[in-house]
């Protein structure tokens, strides 16, 4: 384990902030103190796990791989007791995106580090990384590319200041090529063509476009540029900037050299050696391909993303609500009619959040969200548009959001009409689905009282929870008797309830 110290205060101190990434082939942690809205590191520890290299033929994170991971998150629970959870993020990258048993390690590690663990989308991974990268350099003007080797997937980012032009995430990563093409250790001139090739053919998928876009800096980060850029230096080659022509010089010594037991004598560390011609590979094939002329390290990482990330939350600049607002312009969402539904919602939500346990912050933000997208499916089709809506926030690139909170939100949306069968619920976790299910229920409940979409807010509204599985609704003396469709739908939604086991009753 990797260790630099900064003696911090107490972590139970409301202004520390940590980040955990868990990546396929190391595992971080920092922790930090916002003092007058700046981030200050206080400790940072890093340990090689190699996630990704325990992953078996059929994708599932092996018994030992977990063990690992699990043995290095006990050591970085320590540090995290006493910190409030709106203060910490832990995130899993490319090797848990894949892994076929994820869910089940997830479970486990939440139990170790007594937080909540999620995955992100490779895009929300590169987001996070420029994130990283822009503060820790000057803030200057001009575009600039921003590349990330990790163990299983490569992040691309073009960029101005603080705000990412550009997001792009690689299947390729120096633990996965390690496997494929250096799994014996040997470095030949074949298998490292080979490598190269495979790493053009997937830059492929971004070399026009990011040309096109181009930038005027270069910038790498993560492990294995930093070992790159230090081999380069003690070489002599380079003065700590990274070239083409360095890189293809240091290419020929490694198959000179034959065998990775041997980069010691170049300065790599030990446990970096197995994964150097990798790394190595991947972003000399990345030279070649997008035309770069130099880069240089940062310190700037997923891991300081995520800090900044927090921050960001903490003085309400929430990237999720940038990203439901464009969502909304982008669908021409009656963004009148949904703040309407959300007031609605909301009022609903504070008289029954605390009786059915919905309580969170979290849980209110995610109701908001649903109030503001649940028309989104129009965009496609009218007929079964709350399926389309769900569709379409599954698969989307929301930044700002983990992949459980945007299948969270996709679930939401999919139930907030017609039939409320256990469908609704097949792609949320299954510890999630009772909170999804209330949350549907005064989602729903909305959406009918605001049927006539005329924006009034319903008289008198009242809302009951009697028990976990019973809903009592009422207005004030007329106010339903007035309006004869709202009570049709109201008793229309008393039968799809029912397929949940949630009794509506309708107050006189």
């Amino acid at each position: 384990m990797s260790r630099h110290v900064t003696a911090p205060n107490s972590a139970t101190d409301r202004d520390l902030l940590a980040a955990i990434d868990m990546g396929s082939n190391s595992f971080h942690m920092v922790i930090a103190r916002l003092i007058h809205g700046e981030i200050r590191t206080l400790e940072k520890m890093g340990e090689k796990v190699q996630l990704g290299a325990g992953l078996d033929a059929s994708n599932r994170l092996t018994e030992a791989a977990q063990e690992r991971a699990l043995d290095c998150l006990r050591r970085f629970a320590q540090r995290l007791q006493g910190m409030p959870p709106s203060m910490v993020q832990i995130v899993g990258t490319n090797a848990l995106r894949v892994a076929r048993n994820a869910p089940e390690f997830m479970e486990r590690a939440e139990e170790v580090l007594g937080f909540p663990v999620e995955i992100i989308a490779g895009r929300e991974e590169a987001r996070l990384i420029y994130l990283g990268v822009s503060h820790s350099l000057s803030d200057d003007t001009g575009r600039r590319l921003v590349i990330d080797i990790g163990g299983g997937s490569t992040e691309f980012i073009i960029g101005e200041r603080f705000e990412p032009q550009a997001l792009e995430s690689l299947h390729m990563g120096c633990v996965s090529f390690r496997n494929r093409y250096f799994p014996d250790g040997k470095i030949q001139r074949k298998q490292m063509d080979k490598a190269l090739t495979h790493a053009a053919q997937e830059l492929l998928n971004i070399r026009h476009r990011f040309r096109d876009l181009g930038w005027q800096s270069t910038v790498g980060s993560s492990g294995s540029i930093k070992a790159i850029a230090s081999v380069l230096s003690n070489l002599k080659l380079t003065n700590g900037t990274i070239t083409l022509e360095a890189l293809r010089e240091l290419r020929q010594r490694l198959v000179d050299m034959g065998n990775v037991e041997r980069l010691g004598e170049l300065g790599v560390r030990s446990d970096r050696q197995s994964i150097f011609p990798a790394g190595l590979a991947i972003l000399l094939a990345a030279f070649e391909s997008l035309e770069i002329e130099s880069l240089t390290y940062s310190d700037g990482a997923l891991r300081e993303g995520l800090l900044y990330d927090i921050v960001g939350r903490i003085q309400h600049e929430d990237v999720r609500e940038r990203s439901i607002q464009a969502l909304q312009g982008r669908y021409d969402i009656d963004s009148a009619h949904a703040a309407a539904v959300e007031t609605t919602a909301i009022a609903a939500f504070r008289q029954v959040a605390e009786a059915w346990g919905i309580n969170t912050e979290y849980d209110e933000e995610l109701l908001r969200w649903g109030c503001r997208l649940h028309e989104i499916g129009l965009a496609i089709s009218h007929s079964q548009y709350h399926k389309h809506g769900g569709y379409l926030l599954r698969y989307s690139d929301l930044s700002g959001f983990t992949q459980q909170a945007q299948r969270n939100l996709a679930t939401l949306v999919r139930g907030h009409r017609r039939k409320f069968s256990n469908a609704v619920f097949e792609d949320a976790d299954e510890d999630d689905i009772p909170r999804l299910q209330y949350l549907c229920v005064l989602l729903r409940l909305a959406v009918l009282i605001q049927h006539p979409r005329n924006m009034d807010q319903p008289a008198g509204f009242k809302v009951e929870a009697n028990g976990a599985d019973s809903l009592a609704v009422g207005f004030a003396d007329n106010w339903l008797e007035e309006r004869p469709l709202t009570r049709a739908d109201l008793e229309n939604e008393q039968e799809f309830l029912a397929r949940q086991n949630i009794k509506l009753t309708i107050m006189p």
